[in-house]
């Protein structure tokens, strides 16, 4: 038996959802939800990795199948940590290994933002 206490799931701290950009004007909230979501995919580590979680068979990744970035591990988990913080990302601790999902209206959500441009 381990020893390793199972970890919860944490709850994002930032829920992605926003109306279409050309619905009407964002509120300042809204904004902020937004602007943490498409600032936290806007570099390109990041990028990689949300988009190496996303496409994962069975819709999650264990970060030991994720990590070959072109960086340092220390640097991988910065970077899942702040998707994590974004709302894109939700993880759990199985064993040794941490295990990521992308959240499961996030993909829905960034299309919705986009709104018609997104088809």
């Amino acid at each position: 038996m381990s020893n390793n206490p199972v970890l919860p799931l944490l709850e994002p701290e930032v829920s992605p959802c926003c109306p279409p950009l050309t619905e009407r004007p964002l509120t300042a909230e809204e904004a902020e939800r937004t602007a943490a979501m498409f600032k936290a995919l806007g570099d390109p580590v990041r990028l990689r990795l949300f988009s190496a979680v996303a496409s994962h068979e069975g819709g999650e990744a264990c970060v030991c199948d994720i990590s070959d970035v072109g960086v340092s591990q220390p640097t991988v988990s910065h970077h899942l940590k702040k998707l994590r913080e974004a709302g894109l990302l939700s993880s759990e601790r199985r064993g040794t290994w941490v295990y990521y999902r992308v959240e499961p209206s996030v993909l829905a959500a960034m299309g919705h933002v986009l709104g018609r441009y997104a088809d």
